[in-house]
């Protein structure tokens, strides 16, 4: 009889969400494309569950240009108003047109870093993942000090719907921070 495996708890028994779990989750990400299909995402995601987005994601993936931050950053108010009428995304009027902006902000950002990813990760101690030894789901963060730092200096910048929280998660996501419990085996 073999031993059980162990995940974090909270991607559950979803089939989906333990995909994602144990191939993306705090994988370290350095591709500004899915940095910035993170960033789409995480932003869609405030106030919902992850599940919910992650169960859309294909639908943002053909909403959003297949997450080509050049071609978002071009949207209209025409496609803003398509956006707003596509069932496979969350259709909240201030988290598309934010989206759009975002996308806007994501190349200058590019522009003056060299890339988003030199951006980003250059707010960590020498460029490299946080690895945090958690043994529960209970002592991990919803926000750190480095979160805050990224939301604030993007929030200055005109970032919208990337307050400290989605920024951790973010983190999370694309593998800036390890938050795996001790055990787990995406670890």
């Amino acid at each position: 009889m073999s031993a059980e495996v162990k995940r974090c708890g909270w991607c559950g028994t979803d089939p989906l969400y333990i995909k994602y779990h144990d191939e993306e989750w705090g994988k370290p990400v350095y591709d500004d494309q899915v940095l910035f299909e993170f960033l789409i995402l995480e932003g869609a995601q405030a106030g919902l569950s992850w599940i919910t987005i992650l169960r859309r994601r294909e639908g943002y993936r053909t909403a959003f240009a297949g997450f080509d931050v050049a071609k978002v950053a071009a949207f209209t108010e025409a496609d803003a108003e398509r956006l707003m009428k596509d069932t496979g995304i969350i259709r909240n009027k201030l988290k598309v047109n934010s989206a759009i902006k975002n996308a806007q902000l994501f190349i200058a950002i590019q522009k003056e870093f060299g890339s988003f990813s030199n951006y980003i990760w250059g707010f960590l101690p020498e460029g490299k993942p946080v690895v945090n030894y958690f043994k529960s789901l209970g002592e991990v963060p919803a926000r750190t000090e480095i979160s805050d730092a990224i939301s604030s200096d993007m929030k200055k910048r005109g970032f919208k719907f990337f307050g400290t929280t989605i920024c951790y998660a973010h983190m999370q996501a694309t593998g800036m921070v390890n938050d795996h419990i001790e055990g787990c085996i995406a670890r």
